[in-house]
């Protein structure tokens, strides 16, 4: 692609996301930074995982989102009982009324949509968290020896509550790492909340209106993938992922602290989630500051911390900050 036309097709990326903002405002009150996350998860092509206490628009974030997208929508509650099937759909018997002959006919699940809201999919079992991995990674789900492409395009945005763990299963690493982001969502402030309650007491019917289309999205996923990237900063985001591994980091902080650094993964989304911040930052490439602003949500769900971090309240977030600014070294 040339200059002229990523620079065309980067503004247009850019007014869409301003479109974009202004009409989730008129919805969600706040939050900047987790719609910012969860735009770059989007235009990024990755899934997202939404941290955060009840009552602070987790739901309203995804549901308000889709609408903007103009993509359909799925919400799936995740409970102690539900199932695999409950999700990925269902073989059926069925009867040819003509002929009297029995056959299967697939029924999709909630997961064949383009937005799929998993919320607080830590309530569910293991096995019922492992049915979305092939969806997350391969984007289809294979039932009985058939293989069953899900929409383009597909995004999973899960919520979690981190303070309730009464009835709940931890995500495992495996499921965590197809996670382009994990986004804390916090309390809004005194003003924000003070609107809130103003809005939402009075007559209020929130709708956003589509914006995009799926066409688009991909369009426009597929200009990120085109973006160039420099040497350094993919040497960055190389090295700043292999510095959390204890096992190539012979700083001892590191060693003392983390069990198991993140994988391979982490680095394309750190240097996917950098090119969709630096597009709709204004950029044509990303530099290492853009690697650095994602940095954390990109990293910290895929780190393993050692007994000793979690009983001195050593964060993730606390250990890739310290990586950033003392350990590797921006060329």
């Amino acid at each position: 692609m040339d200059k002229e036309t990523l620079r065309r097709e980067a503004e247009g990326l850019r007014n869409l996301y301003q479109q974009l903002r202004s009409r989730l405002a008129e919805v969600i009150v706040g939050q900047e930074e987790p719609l910012h996350f969860l735009a770059l998860s989007l235009f990024g092509g990755g899934h997202a995982l939404l941290i955060g206490p009840p009552g602070v628009a987790k739901t309203l974030m995804v549901s308000s989102l889709a609408q903007a997208l103009g993509l359909s929508f799925h919400r799936i509650q995740f409970t102690p009982d539900l199932m695999p099937a409950d999700i990925l759909g269902t073989e059926l018997l069925q009867i040819d009324p003509e002929t009297g002959q029995r056959y299967f006919r697939f029924t999709p699940g909630p997961i064949f949509a383009h937005v799929v809201l998993a919320d607080e999919i830590n309530r569910a079992s293991p096995k019922t968290q492992s049915a979305l991995l092939e969806a997350m990674q391969e984007r289809s789900v294979s039932l009985s020896g058939q293989t069953h492409p899900l929409p383009a395009p597909f995004f999973v945005l899960a919520t979690q509550n981190p303070i309730e763990q009464e009835g709940t299963y931890p995500l495992p690493e495996a499921q965590l790492d197809r996670f382009m982001f994990a986004i804390f969502v916090g309390y809004p402030s005194r003003e924000e909340e003070m609107e809130i309650v103003r809005r939402t007491t009075a007559v209020w019917e929130p709708q956003v209106e589509a914006l995009l289309s799926a066409e688009q999205i991909l369009h426009y996923q597929r200009l990120v993938r085109m973006m160039p990237a420099p040497d350094n900063v993919i040497r960055y985001a190389v090295e700043l992922v292999r510095s959390t591994r204890p096992q190539e980091n012979q700083d001892p902080f590191i060693r003392e602290n983390v069990t198991w650094g993140v994988g391979p993964r982490a680095a394309q989304f750190l240097l996917l989630a950098a090119k969709t911040h630096a597009l709709l930052s204004g950029k044509y490439a990303p530099d290492v500051e853009d690697i650095q602003r994602v940095a954390i949500p990109v990293l910290r769900h895929r780190m393993v911390l050692s007994y000793q971090a979690e009983a001195e309240g050593i964060s993730p977030e606390r250990l890739i900050t310290y990586l950033m600014e003392e350990k590797v070294p921006v060329v």
